[in-house]
């Protein structure tokens, strides 16, 4: 992070002044804490505001509370060790903490060197990045789809360990230049980029981490990790043997967490990457079926025709179409 950035996140805030002045425990005037320990989110948003950014608070032990909005931790420099519904987690300079409304978190307290940010998120704020991301089921896009539900499903937390990632650290910088510079239109930016980190996230599901308390949930990734990589030739059988998984166990933990077989989902990915291909290059279709995995042309073409309503030479000439009227909308 630009160093002065993480200059001005390193100043001692009003809060912490007061806790080094002697305060020992969590002032709940700031945070809306009840009963519950449920922090509020319109004690930390503006009205209006679906975003916000304010610096971790240093120096305090934070008792176990959970959020009535979404929170995304950044670790500029040093480091912070959270409990997550049980689990201890060590969020590292450079990583990535999303926590969802039924994360349950408890902090322990962090040093002066210790920098964080917390992203103060209303779940509608990640309707652009649901749009950018696609339809198709992976990580991302169900932590957000549970978030916008509320936090009614199973996955509390994500864990990305993303520090040597250059362009996730890059977005991220945006974030908070964005928000501590107020800048104007930074709702449209921020979603945009928020889309765009999402992005690039779903490429390295391979340094997540979501606790161990969602092991299934953990598998199940893996599995979809996996069809992402080798949708050409995946076979369900090899990736039993490689997670030493019962075959006939994992595929019916893939149909009770995603709803959808394994074939389904290595079917939904074979033709979005064909219909990608169409709008994209101008390989020839026959090529196209053979590079998402089908030597069968008459299934291939089938199968598309139910996906999509038409035949793959239609689709192309469909979307063709759609971006010439495009261009030529702009260029009027």
């Amino acid at each position: 992070m630009r160093s002065e950035i993480l200059e001005q996140l390193q100043k001692i805030t009003p809060e912490e002044q007061a806790v080094l002045d002697g305060r020992q425990d969590v002032d709940v005037s700031l945070y809306n804490l009840n009963a519950s320990m449920v922090v509020d989110c319109q004690k930390l948003l503006e009205h209006g505001k679906l975003i916000e950014l304010r610096p971790h608070t240093r120096f305090l032990h934070f008792p176990r509370h959970s959020h009535n909005y979404v929170e995304v931790v950044y670790m500029c420099s040093g480091s912070t060790t959270h409990f997550i519904n049980g689990a201890k987690v060590e969020l590292k300079a450079g990583e990535l903490l999303f926590l969802s409304q039924t994360a349950v978190q408890e902090i322990l307290p962090a040093g002066r060197e210790d920098v964080a940010v917390n992203f103060i998120i209303l779940p509608e704020f990640f309707d652009r990045s649901l749009d950018m991301i696609g339809a198709e089921n992976n990580l991302i896009r169900t932590f957000l789809t549970d978030c916008l539900r509320n936090g009614t499903g199973q996955i509390s937390y994500l864990h990305f360990k993303v520090a040597d990632v250059l362009p996730v650290q890059n977005l991220v910088e945006n974030l908070v230049w964005t928000l501590l510079h107020r800048q104007p239109n930074r709702r449209s930016m921020n979603q945009n980029t928020m889309g765009l980190l999402f992005l690039h996230l779903m490429n390295f599901t391979d340094k997540v981490e979501i606790g161990q308390d969602h092991l299934e949930q953990e598998i199940t990734f893996t599995v979809l990790g996996y069809i992402e990589e080798h949708y050409r030739d995946g076979e369900l059988s090899e990736l039993a043997d490689r997670l030493h998984y019962d075959l006939y166990r994992l595929s019916r933990l893939i149909k009770s967490t995603t709803g959808r077989t394994y074939t389904q989902l290595l079917q939904e990915k074979r033709l979005s990457q064909a219909a990608y291909l169409l709008r994209t290059t101008s390989l020839s279709i026959t090529d196209i079926g053979l590079d998402v995995g089908y030597s069968n042309f008459s299934y291939f073409y089938r199968i598309f025709r139910q996906q999509y309503g038409c035949s793959p030479k239609e689709y192309r000439k469909i979307t063709d179409i759609s971006i010439c009227e495009y261009k030529n909308a702009v260029l009027k």
